[in-house]
């Protein structure tokens, strides 16, 4: 195991079983081995280290006497659980999550109110079930190789021909790069862009891990004001005219949910082609619009060639896969294809395949036509439980935004709703700037608002609101 590392050094005084004993003591001590992690067997400790099997055997019997260990026969040798108290290391920072100000956690279910989570009691799991153990098992016994790092060539075939018939947006698989996410899609961009200026145009407010990104990538965002009209270019123009790069969620705004209007779209477009700039489009919910038809992506009105189109299956099939997709201009193919190959290949063939013939199948677009439908029904069962509360809202994409009192604190809200297993998230985050434009808010996810928690749920909140208010 990677944080097991022992090096012997057979011209010491101490015994060869003491410096195995000392090493994977010190590991345990310093968190380096978890609880419950499995030890590798004599044998094989033995071999990797070059002594004899009774060496390592002696040396684990000191560790279980020690009650570092729990030897289990057969089954292997474990590290104990609880460890004894690890030793405080001089210098040492304490962990957290990544991005604290976006993710709150990691390892619960999706809970009540949480935005940008599909609905889990609704998904179709024997029929995934199968095509993924299928295709697992396809891939297991596949003869080893490097796979396409620019993704399964069945993959980005069914993701083309999805855009062209639900998104009206034409291009070929060749365009279509399979990535890890939007994350990954987005890092991948911002490296292979060749941009001129530092500046880059964001929404505001807007997707908070999109700025993020852009700083960590070396570039500045600037903030550029949306209004029911989308992002507002001539501002734009006006703040940052030299910036080479816009990033835009032009279907439905996040997480404001208007569409970009067509005298925008028009102007956005003829910017990046008079600039020499690019423009990234997050398609973030593709055709999952529950009033009326989605609005069509950027992409499918570029005809200059500086658009590059973002979608994934994390809102239409699960946030787990981590699997995304872009399509980017024809003269962008071969540089796009170099850079994923070097910086970020696409992973999990297993996945990938199974995407495929969840596609090909058509279960992936009944799916999206059920969840359409349920989504819609549990908007309306939300308005209506809070229509009776008399609270102004709003619907914003998968989203009911909840406009606060003035003065209510929105991050407070969320983190008290929280330790009531409710998990709306508070608008004044997507804010870049904390000037009198930002607004307190809360954006309340429609998902996995079933009828058995809807009524319990809102009243919760409703109360939380008016003791914070």
């Amino acid at each position: 195991m990677d944080s097991l590392r022992i090096d012997l050094d057979r011209r010491q005084r101490r015994s060869l079983t003491e410096q195995i004993h000392d090493s994977i003591a010190s590991a345990i001590r310093e968190g380096h081995l978890y609880e419950g992690a499995r030890l590798p067997s004599w044998r094989d400790l033995a071999t990797q280290v070059g002594v004899s099997r009774g060496t390592v055997k002696t040396a684990y019997e000191r560790l279980a006497d020690e009650q570092l260990v729990v030897a289990c026969g057969a089954a292997g040798t474990f590290v104990a659980s609880p460890l004894p108290l690890a030793q405080s290391r001089l210098n040492e920072v304490p962990s957290r999550l990544p991005l604290p100000e976006i993710y709150r956690d990691f390892d619960s279910p999706p809970k009540p109110f949480q935005v940008g989570v599909p609905a889990t009691d609704m998904f179709p799991y024997k029929v995934w079930s199968r095509t993924i153990v299928r295709y697992s098992r396809l891939a297991a016994t596949e003869t080893t190789r490097y796979h396409d790092p620019r993704g399964e060539v069945e993959l980005r075939k069914e993701v083309a021909a999805y855009l062209s018939v639900t998104r009206g947006l034409q291009c070929s698989a060749d365009q279509v790069i399979i990535t890890n996410g939007y994350a990954g899609a987005l890092g991948l961009a911002l490296h292979a862009l060749k941009l001129k200026s530092r500046q880059v145009w964001v929404e505001d407010p807007g997707y908070p891990l999109t700025r993020r990104a852009i700083s960590l990538a070396g570039y500045t965002p600037v903030p550029i004001a949306v209004d029911t009209q989308g992002l507002d270019v001539g501002e734009g123009l006006e703040r940052a005219p030299n910036a080479s790069l816009a990033v835009v969620t032009a279907s439905q705004q996040a997480p404001l949910g208007m569409s970009l209007s067509p005298a925008r779209r028009r102007a956005l477009l003829e910017w990046g082609a008079a600039a020499g700039a690019w423009i990234i489009e997050d398609d973030y919910l593709s055709e999952l619009k529950l009033s009326g038809k989605a609005a069509p992506p950027l992409a499918s009105l570029d005809g200059d060639g500086r658009v590059i189109y973002i979608g994934t299956f994390s809102k239409t099939i699960s946030p787990t896969l981590r699997l995304g997709f872009m399509v980017v201009p024809s003269a962008l193919v071969n540089f796009f294809g170099d850079v994923a190959a070097a910086l970020s290949p696409a992973s999990s063939l297993a996945t990938q395949l199974a995407v495929a013939a969840f596609m090909r199948d058509g279960h992936y677009l009944r799916h999206i036509r059920r969840m359409k439908r349920l989504y819609a029904q549990r908007r309306d069962a939300l308005l209506r439980q809070l229509g009776e509360g008399g609270i102004f809202n709003t619907m914003a994409g998968l989203s009911l935004l909840l406009t606060l009192p003035d003065g209510a604190d929105d991050v407070k809200i969320a983190e008290a709703a929280e330790a009531q297993e409710l998990a709306p998230a508070p608008l004044s985050i997507w804010y870049a700037d904390n000037n009198s434009k930002v607004k307190s808010g809360l954006l309340l996810g429609v998902t996995n608002l079933s009828d058995a928690v809807l009524e319990s749920s809102c009243r919760h909140l409703e109360d939380l609101i008016q003791r914070h208010a």
